[in-house]
């Protein structure tokens, strides 16, 4: 099928970024790598504008033959993009994958490998990713557990990468779209799914901290209990649901604390309501609810304000403190 130059321009404005415009000329190195870099960190999706010509007549021009023995010639853009990102990819996996056992002997060369032999796969050409590999181990021993290994391991795995290029041998076949596609889909995932999860992981470590934080100052500064512990289990329910959705217990048991505290709060402050009322009233604790009424009426009588026109400012309050602490009693009477 003849590839269309329109087309190709279209794809790469759209999501040349992805790599869709290489997944159309069927470029699908390219396109690998452009989904894993963004473009070539975008440095190389705008540099392409220049050369999709040459690609669609590339795609629409297979049929040229090559010596065996030929060699495609030497690029410094090309050498350079291998080291930049064997080192991207070196990065990548520091981040991801470091907890895993035997991290610098197997791990990060492997991975340094990959995004090396991804640019050396780009287009027509490819190299010997069995070679590369062996000298990306042998100089991951000479510069084990340091964190400046993967430069030069990227640097050894270029250059050897670099050596043993050669031109791909032409398919008879072709794999159709869905196929390709799925090949794709699994390099994607097998490169996001662990730099995924390390920023899940983060972020969640990152939200138990500034909660915790949140939590002790609000400890810190509990002048007012109802306010504060209302506020906390605002602050911090995003937190609980976050737990409980990766499996955590912070629902089951620490929002329940954190409830908890608020109902010991309005207890508090209920028991300390109940105290003054009955202050107020002149009664002990243990009076009963005709003890309550009796005083009731005698102090409102005593302090109504038609009954204490001199001082009617002090009797009008004196009544309302009154009605409050009767209507506090009365209620908490009725309930029993």
């Amino acid at each position: 099928m003849v590839k269309s130059l329109l087309i190709t321009y279209v794809l790469w404005a759209l999501g040349g970024l992805l790599g869709l415009h290489h997944i159309y000329l069927r470029r699908d190195s390219h396109a690998l790598l452009w989904m894993v870099t963004f473009g070539g960190f975008g440095i190389g999706w705008i540099r392409e504008f220049w050369q999709l010509p040459k690609y669609v007549h590339n795609a629409n021009h297979k049929t040229i033959q090559r010596k065996r023995n030929q060699q495609p010639s030497m690029k410094v853009i090309h050498a350079f993009g291998q080291f930049v990102v064997g080192i991207y990819f070196g990065i990548i996996a520091l981040i991801s994958l470091s907890p895993l056992s035997g991290f610098y002997i197997m791990v990060l060369p492997f991975a340094i490998t990959l995004g090396v032999h991804l640019v050396a796969n780009v287009g027509e050409e490819t190299s010997d990713i069995k070679v590369t590999i062996m000298a990306s181990f042998v100089t991951s021993i000479i510069f084990y557990g340091r964190p400046i290994a993967t430069v030069p391991i990227s640097i050894v795995a270029s250059v050897v990468s670099a050596q043993h290029r050669r031109y791909k041998t032409p398919s008879s076949t072709e794999d159709n779209l869905s196929v390709r596609l799925y090949r794709l889909g699994l390099a994607w995932l097998a490169f996001t799914i662990p730099i995924s999860y390390c920023i899940f992981h983060n972020t969640t470590i990152t939200v138990t901290y500034i909660t915790d934080t949140i939590s002790f100052i609000l400890d810190s500064v509990r002048i007012f209990p109802l306010v504060s512990g209302l506020l906390e289990s605002i602050l911090l329910l995003p937190y609980h649901t976050w737990k409980l959705s990766i499996g955590g217990t912070g629902l089951s048991l620490g929002y329940n604390q954190e409830w908890e505290k608020i109902f010991a709060s309005i207890s508090a402050i209920q028991t300390e309501k109940e105290r003054l009322a009955y202050e107020v009233l002149g009664l002990q604790q243990e009076a009963t609810f005709e003890e309550i009424n009796k005083s009731y009426r005698e102090l409102v009588k005593r302090w109504h304000p038609d009954h204490n026109q001199h001082n009617e400012n002090e009797a009008e309050q004196q009544f309302l403190e009154i009605q409050a602490a009767y209507e506090i009693l009365n209620k908490k009477k009725g309930n029993r």
